[in-house]
């Protein structure tokens, strides 16, 4: 990513999330979000850790095939505190076959995020 502060914050401000690290260059920074830690590396720590190098994220090219799933009670609720924080709407709200309902954002690195319920 070019800003792994701005996306740090982002993630604060759309989902809640406590920071839990940020290194004084902004190069790597963490995330508790519950058992699991999010982490975001800057594209020159990337390269520095990947010598094969790597594909960055970008909001011009076509999402990866992975997501991040963030689970709620509220999805709309959750979607519009998202946007607000500078998401990008890539598929509304929607109840699939099996209950449960599921919107994708996008955020400023070009990562796709499933808002959803959680599955019982």
């Amino acid at each position: 990513m070019q800003d792994v502060a701005k996306t740090i914050q982002f993630y604060e401000q759309a989902f809640g999330f406590q920071r839990k690290f940020l290194t004084e260059d902004n190069a790597y920074g963490e995330l508790l979000t519950g058992d699991t830690i999010l982490s975001f590396a800057s594209w020159d720590q990337a390269g520095s850790n990947l010598r094969e190098g790597f594909t960055a994220s970008n909001l011009n090219n076509k999402p990866f095939g992975i997501e991040i799933a963030i689970t709620t009670e509220d999805v709309e609720d959750t979607l519009k505190a998202a946007l607000a924080a500078g998401a990008t709407l890539t598929e509304s709200p929607k109840t699939k076959p099996w209950g449960q309902v599921v919107a994708y954002v996008r955020d400023f690195d070009g990562f796709l995020i499933e808002i959803c319920t959680p599955m019982d």
